[in-house]
């Protein structure tokens, strides 16, 4: 598992296979089983496989010209209407983007955090494209399919970030 994390890197060039909508659930599973604060599992979520949604997605998120080559695309979503103590739905909702990228990583596909939340123009592209009720945000965007890349794997440990008991 570690290998895992470790050797996960950001993909954005993918092949033209697609990914089947049961291994989306698969990723989905991944995902919503990750933690959140009280247990709340605020999110929501918006699979992606329309090839003419997928084409216009850079309309609204300029960072995402990868998506309209990938055969698919997750949105995540924070659902305020589920929360109990408010405030922790940003976090939850990062726990969940980053299981559903290492499920994605481990099920050899690739993927890419694409940050939609808290940037209000591309907040609002998602609401208008997607007619998004008032009480979900849309938070990240993650194209998904099968990589056409194999970026190195880097080494990002850094022992004098690490600080014992204090600074």
């Amino acid at each position: 598992m570690l290998e895992t994390v470790l050797s996960r890197r950001s993909i954005r060039a993918y092949t033209d296979e697609p990914v089947p909508r049961e291994t989306i659930e698969g990723l989905l599973a991944a995902a919503m089983g990750a933690p959140s604060a009280a247990d709340e599992e605020p999110w929501q979520f918006i699979v992606i496989d329309d090839p003419h949604i997928l084409e216009n997605l850079p309309s609204v998120h300029p960072f995402t010209p990868g998506s309209g080559h990938a055969p698919a695309a997750v949105l995540i979503c924070g659902d305020l209407s589920l929360l109990r103590t408010p405030g922790f739905w940003v976090q939850d909702c990062s726990a969940a983007t980053e299981s559903l990228l290492l499920a994605a990583h481990a099920m050899g596909l690739g993927a890419v955090w694409t940050a939609v939340f808290p940037l209000e123009d591309r907040m609002l592209g998602f609401r208008i494209l997607f007619s998004l009720p008032d009480h979900i945000i849309p938070f990240a965007l993650v194209p998904i399919g099968h990589p056409a890349e194999e970026p190195p794997t880097a080494d990002r440990f850094r022992k004098e970030r690490i600080h014992y008991n204090g600074w």
